[in-house]
């Protein structure tokens, strides 16, 4: 009996020994799997085949070891030289990595971007093509990347964030196809160089403060492009610079781990611990992976050889991570030479042949193209004598290409038509054209917004009800009665910003309301826009529904860039398979002062295509607006009138029902003479004019336009034009600002100029900031005088 229970034992061992075996051999081969790729991903670059090239040489052995704790369920954040942790993960092939290396426009080939991104910027679907949320917890997520450097920082922070509020708040526990109680932890990789960024140093603190399961890897090669890291972080080292926020006993904070980019066995130990904390915990950790190496250099922009010494470089031969893992390898014995380099043959061999399917797959259709415009082409010109030369060399010339683009086939059908004009040989190759820039909308400018089922631009008008005995109440009471149904109809809403919390927003929106559904549903945030946004993005992107107060509207340009450069760009950057329906709640215009009136509208709407917009001028408008934006997938910013909340307004019935659809305009007063266009608290002032000029004979049409994206979907404006034939923009903010981007909207896209009698105007604030007090918001901002003026004049032309 003894023997046998050695012998069991000495099974398991061998077992436990070979399986330990086959996982590093696996991981070896990853490695040299995704180093091929960065060498052959270089020279297809280098001859022409790709625009551009980052690539992740130097950094395999530590994602191959961050990889093994990736679990189904967790949430990626990373930056562009992630490419071994995709492949180990099973996240992404090789063949798709050349294909988006390519531009591939065919999702089937490219599944992160469909040739939108540039190569290593990954994503997994969110989303089905109805715009419901996808079974998260059974795979593994990438939410879509970015090149902004540390911009992925915030997104990560939200994403963690998630996590503790899907733990946390007892109502989300139903939802078990978004989180696992909160079990799930964010990955978020950075480059050391870009840990000098704001959005890692507020991201940093705020996951400190908040403990989320957030795991932060800083790849650190010693240098940001050419400028080595003494320049970039204090000490010399981020977790050196960081250690005054290591977790102690009784406190919050990070778990710091500093370990070595080519210590595989080392990096196991650490990650597994520094994870396991996070998700049973919720304590965040940070891990420095120093003496990492990055044999290619920077990018294929340039070589690493001009600003590296000889010294330094030999290093870099020395340690690579590749060679130190070999070398740990056999010092194990734990395979021999030969062993290895078959390894290493088949790595390159699978390389190489995904590669040339990659490229392949990516000419084939274009080829296609090419034939059927030759064929064509050569058609018209056997019909059409006097021009049968030239298109003859248009033909010969676009069938000699030996890798053309889409855009080779347009130029040329182009240069064709132009020769033969409008005769009717022409009509099957006009025809293609026109197929082909069908085509060409779809892959490469569709899904800026959600176009399925879930668009908000779906949502139709429920218009609002009123009791007969309905109260006369305070503007932020509206919002106060509305918020309250909202939460307790809704589990997936949670709403947060400074002073949201305790005392219920400075205006008073969610008086009473923390109180009532929970400090994880209703909370306070420090003072730090940026990472509230992020925390926003992160919620909305697993499923939730957050409203992220910005609490005045100048704050916004500190959160701006995650809105414009992630929120915005997201669905299209992912055709479609992921969404982000955040609702950004913030408040501006008219208050009187430099600070907190602003209506930099012209910022935010060319900052943010990707969002829409919403001015709503009451609050009553801006529950409407908060209703139709929580039943599509798409993120929105509701800008708040200042001087409204405590302006009076009926309380409506069915808080809950009324919504006011995007893109609508609406008419608060119809009139024959001049059509007035503006949006929030300047047609307060309008409607004072507009009811003055009536009694004087002059019958003004003021138009709230209500959305500035999207803007006036049917033409409203300008069927009121038609019957004015004058028309005036108003706005508060500065000279060529929204107000010009109404002008344009009317006068270019909607035609308007072809109904004028007289020339068109627009009416702004002062290009500066708006003066300090009653005085300076009078000559800073339109004033009634002033617009009365410039009408009476429009009247008198």
């Amino acid at each position: 009996m003894e023997n046998t229970f050695e012998t069991q034992e000495q099974s398991l061992e061998k077992l436990s020994f070979d399986s330990f075996k086959a996982e590093v051999l696996q991981d070896y081969q990853w490695v040299c799997i995704s180093r091929e790729a960065s060498l052959i991903g270089r020279k297809e670059v280098l001859t022409g085949k790709a625009k551009f090239g980052i690539f992740g040489d130097g950094k395999e052995v530590a994602q191959v070891a961050m990889a093994k704790f990736f679990q189904p369920g967790d949430f990626r954040s990373g930056y562009y030289r992630d490419q071994t942790f995709a492949f180990a993960s099973e996240i992404a092939t090789v063949e798709q990595f050349f294909a988006q290396l390519y531009a591939d426009p065919d999702v089937n080939n490219d599944p992160f971007s469909a040739g939108r991104q540039m190569v290593s910027h990954f994503a997994t679907p969110f989303v089905d093509s109805n715009g419901e949320w996808l079974n998260l917890i059974e795979q593994k997520n990438v939410s879509a990347d970015i090149a902004p450097t540390a911009g992925q920082m915030v997104r990560g922070l939200g994403l963690a964030f998630a996590s503790k509020t899907f733990r946390n708040v007892p109502e989300l526990q139903q939802f078990s196809h978004l989180s696992e109680k909160g079990n799930e932890v964010c990955f978020c990789t950075i480059g050391d160089a870009s840990t000098s960024e704001g959005q890692f140093w507020e991201t940093i603190n705020a996951a400190g403060v908040m403990q989320v399961p957030l795991a932060v890897f800083v790849w650190d090669d010693g240098y940001g492009i050419s400028v080595p890291k003494k320049y970039q972080t204090t000490k010399g080292s981020i977790s050196e610079a960081l250690s005054g926020m290591q977790k102690e006993e009784y406190s919050n904070g990070f778990n710091i781990y500093k370990v070595k980019g080519w210590d595989y066995a080392g990096m196991c130990e650490a990650f597994e611990e520094g994870i396991r904390l996070a998700r049973e915990t919720h304590t965040p950790a940070l891990f420095h992976v120093e003496e990492l190496t990055q044999p290619q250099g920077h990018s294929t922009s340039g070589s690493h050889e001009r600003y590296k010494s000889n010294e330094r470089l030999q290093w870099e031969r020395d340690w690579d991570a590749m060679k130190k893992m070999r070398e740990w390898i056999l010092a194990n014995l734990l395979a021999s030479e030969e062993e290895l380099d078959d390894i290493e043959k088949e790595a390159k061999d699978h390389v190489r042949s995904s590669k040339a399917h990659a490229w392949e797959a990516y000419l084939q259709p274009i080829k296609k193209q090419v034939a059927r415009a030759v064929e064509l082409i050569q058609d018209v010109a056997s019909k059409i004598n006097e021009h049968q030369h030239e298109l003859e060399v248009i033909a010969r010339e676009l069938s000699s290409i030996k890798e053309p683009l889409r855009r080779d086939v347009m130029k040329n059908i182009y240069a064709s038509l132009n020769l033969i004009g409008e005769r009717d040989e022409a009509y099957w190759l006009k025809d293609y054209y026109k197929e082909l820039q069908k085509e060409s909308d779809a892959l490469y400018n569709s899904h800026l917004y959600n176009q399925g089922p879930k668009s908000t631009l779906n949502i139709k008008a429920s218009p609002v009800k009123y009791n007969a005995d309905a109260p006369t109440v305070n503007g932020f009471e509206i919002l106060n009665h509305y918020f309250d149904q909202l939460f307790a109809s809704n589990p997936k809403v949670v709403a947060f910003g400074e002073d949201l919390g305790y005392i219920g927003d400075v205006n008073q929106g969610f008086s009473g309301l923390q109180a009532k559904y929970g400090d994880q549903r209703i909370f306070d945030t420090g003072i730090r826009e940026l990472t509230i946004m992020g925390q926003g993005i992160g919620l909305a992107m697993r499923g939730l529904r957050p409203i992220a107060e910005i609490q005045y509207l100048d704050y916004l340009l500190y959160g701006l860039q995650p809105l414009s450069d992630d929120v915005s760009t997201l669905h299209f950057r992912t055709k479609g398979q992921q969404s982000c329906p955040i609702i950004v709640r913030t408040r501006g215009h008219r208050l009187e002062g430099i600070w907190h009136s602003g209506s930099p509208l012209g910022v935010v709407i060319n900052a943010l295509r990707g969002m829409y917009v919403c001015v709503p001028r009451n609050m009553t408008q801006a529950a409407g607006f908060y209703n139709t934006l929580l039943q599509g997938n798409d993120p929105a910013i509701v800008i708040e009138c200042l001087n409204g909340y405590r302006l009076k307004e009926k309380l409506p019935s069915n808080l809950l029902e009324y919504a006011v659809p995007l893109g609508v305009p609406e008419i608060l007063k119809e009139g024959t003479d001049i059509t007035i266009v503006s949006y929030g608290s300047t047609l307060r002032i309008i409607m004072e004019v507009a009811q003055r000029l009536q009694k004087q004979g002059i019958s003004c049409e003021v138009i709230d336009v209500q959305t500035l994206l999207p803007f006036d979907t049917g033409h409203m404006i300008l069927t009121s034009l038609q019957k004015t034939n004058r028309i005036v923009f108003v706005d508060e903010d500065v000279p060529g600002g929204a107000s010009a981007y109404m002008f344009n909207k009317v006068m270019e896209e909607q035609k308007g100029y072809r109904w004028l009698d007289v020339a068109p105007r627009t009416i702004t604030a002062k290009a500066h900031r708006p003066s300090y007090g009653s005085d300076g918001d009078y000559f800073s901002k339109p004033n009634a005088e002033e617009i009365e003026t410039v009408l009476r004049a429009m009247m008198a032309e």
